[in-house]
């Protein structure tokens, strides 16, 4: 018979396998630097299993490692505005890479072109949003999570969340423009 410490390390280790990889992606998605969203995606899970004892199931693991992952994305681009070299960093997913998420590589070479520059032209766009926008556009296009989980796991109302997707998603057309 397992001890209590041993069902919570593997309700632990079945909670990370399930839900790594859109922590990951949400992370890359933010960050746009895989080496900075594997530490991040670590540290993430890191914190969560020091606090594993205290998740109250108040909300789904999904959204509460969410949370945490949102609130290391935002302490990391804090710190990093203080440090001077930020100026010179430069986005560390470049087009041809981001054209490797796209869902059908079936397509022709003309059909695979057009898409990476779609989605070159939608990165440049979300990266201009507001952190806020970011997160919220990220969490529903990237993750595709509901209203009310990007509200739990952000720590605003859902009107609030709408209020920015909304905006998000008005910057982003503008943003566009014909290239859609």
């Amino acid at each position: 018979m397992a001890s209590a410490d041993e069902i919570a390390a593997q309700q632990f280790s079945d909670t990370v396998a399930a839900c790594r990889p859109q922590i990951f992606r949400f992370l890359l998605a933010s960050t746009r630097d895989p080496d900075l969203a594997e530490t991040l995606t670590q540290e993430c899970f890191l914190k969560a299993h020091r606090s594993w004892s205290q998740f109250r199931g108040e909300s789904t693991a999904m959204t509460w490692l969410m949370r945490i992952a949102i609130n290391l994305q935002k302490d990391h681009w804090r710190n990093r505005r203080l440090q001077f070299w930020r100026h010179a960093s430069t986005s560390a997913v470049d087009v041809d890479e981001a054209s490797h998420w796209l869902p059908s590589r079936e397509s022709s070479p003309e059909q695979q072109l057009l898409a990476r520059e779609k989605v070159a032209h939608v990165w440049r766009a979300v990266r201009d949003l507001s952190e806020r926008q970011r997160t919220v556009f990220l969490l529903r296009f990237v993750e595709e999570m509901e209203l009310s989980e990007i509200a739990q796991s952000t720590g605003l109302s859902e009107g609030t969340v709408k209020a920015h997707l909304s905006r998000a998603l008005a910057r982003v057309r503008a943003e566009l423009g014909g290239k859609r």
